[in-house]
């Protein structure tokens, strides 16, 4: 029988781990992911060079763990799962605005590690695997659902979630190349995104 862990331990284990993500965060948008090394991340955060793979295995590990968090990979099935307790459109602009508030003020952390993932195969494979299949089931799963409800009518569904997926992935590298316009209007994209995928933009025959 497994021994459980101390709260108190488990309090202060998830302190560390958050003390060194967000240090890495730091690092990693100031140097790139290639660039910075595992030395920068404890100065950072200040700990000692060893404390690190206390709590992760290696610079990659710390840059996935990164990514899941801005992912909210560990909440996506509960954001799902609200969603069938309000109408969908409300919950489709609730969830595009709360991932936007999430990851637009970390643009630069992909900008870091964009160019990585592009062309380092382990990274770009782990990552594949431990966050966007896992993303891409919980959206599959509730879309299918709706669907089965009648709410929407039979689509696709995997590929559409890699269409959304890819026109709100689209629209941050826009920013990261500079757009103004993304920039300064970010927070009405929600609406926008919805009127385009709920209603379309074709005129209506009078």
């Amino acid at each position: 029988m497994a021994e459980k862990q101390d709260p108190i331990q488990e309090m202060v284990a998830a302190a560390r781990r958050t003390q060194i993500l967000d240090a890495a965060t730091v690092v990693f948008a100031k140097k790139g992911f290639h660039r910075a090394t595992v030395k920068d991340i404890a100065q950072q955060a200040g700990v000692a060079d060893g404390t690190i793979y206390t709590y992760f295995e290696s610079k990659t590990d710390v840059l996935l763990h990164i990514l899941q968090r801005l992912n909210q990979s560990t909440e996506r099935e509960q954001d799902f799962a609200r969603g069938t307790e309000q109408d969908f459109r409300t919950f489709f602009v609730t969830y595009v605005r709360q991932r936007m508030t999430l990851l637009w003020p970390n643009a630069e952390v992909f900008r870091a590690v964009l160019p990585e993932m592009l062309v380092n195969p382990e990274l770009r494979d782990l990552y594949n695997e431990q966050v966007l299949v896992p993303t891409f089931a919980i959206g599959e799963k509730y879309f299918q659902q709706a669907i089965q409800r009648g709410i929407f009518r039979p689509i696709d569904v995997p590929l559409m979630m890699r269409t959304l997926a890819g026109t709100f992935i689209g629209l941050l590298i826009i920013q990261l190349l500079g757009d103004k316009e993304i920039e300064k209007r970010w927070e009405e994209i929600p609406e926008v995104f919805a009127t385009m995928v709920l209603d379309g933009v074709a005129a209506k025959p009078e």
